[in-house]
């Protein structure tokens, strides 16, 4: 009798032991679901902010050429200054639709923070001159005068960003590869950069990294003015 009741004791003993075990291994298997589970979202959040910086890094524009400045000689101060613009190389499209950029402009004396608006993005019709394209713009209420043209000493009533196409595909707001913009900033009377005046326009876009352009104003001599 006794060695039988023994023999039922190990018995149960082993039973329990195997439970035990399953119970480890369920564990360490649930564990191990968790582990992976996560090792997979990180990843997938890593690939993703990847992707995003990569769209970010390329969508951006770039100075085109020189920056020039419309001089009126007499007061020895620019009426405009003139940005070209294209995507960088490699980069993707971007939009200049108003409703999605902006454009501000510091000086020594002022701070805008957005000077784009509406109407002032043309990109229906290519443009071979800037006074052009700023009669265009004129003409769709963005401005009230044009100052570009000659060294009068006309000037708006507000200062304000104009941008048009003189190299354009497919006549909309968006600045494709091959495409060339130029951004105009008219200055009202008491804006108007003089001589050793810093001047900056910073471009803000819906995508990428915005573009920042600075010059120091030289001696307006000219009507055409060569800022760098």
């Amino acid at each position: 009798m006794k060695r039988e009741l023994r023999k039922t004791r190990r018995g149960v003993i082993g039973i329990e032991s195997a439970i035990v075990m399953i119970a480890f291994v369920i564990v360490a298997a649930a564990l191990a679901f968790v582990v992976l589970n996560m090792g997979f979202s990180t990843t997938q959040k890593a690939k993703t902010a990847i992707s995003s910086s990569v769209t970010e890094s390329s969508s951006a524009i770039e100075i085109a050429g020189k920056v020039t400045g419309i001089g009126y000689v007499t007061s020895n101060v620019l009426n405009a200054t003139v940005i070209p613009l294209k995507v960088a190389g490699g980069g993707d499209a971007v939009s200049l639709d108003p409703s999605l950029a902006d454009i501000k402009y510091y000086s020594n004396t002022v701070r805008y923070d957005n000077i784009y608006k509406s109407t002032c993005v043309l990109p229906t019709t290519s443009y071979t001159t800037v006074s052009a394209a700023v009669d265009a713009a004129v003409t769709a209420g963005c401005t009230d005068k044009d100052a570009v043209n000659g060294t009068t000493a006309k000037a708006p009533t507000t200062t304000q960003a104009i941008v048009y196409w003189d190299v354009n595909k497919n006549t909309n707001s968006i600045l494709d590869q091959g495409e060339h913009a130029n951004l105009v900033i008219q200055y009202k009377n008491t804006d108007r950069p003089a001589q050793l005046d810093n001047i900056k326009a910073e471009i803000v876009l819906p995508t990428g990294s915005a573009l920042t352009v600075e010059r120091q104003v030289p001696a307006v001599t000219t009507s055409v003015v060569d800022l760098g």
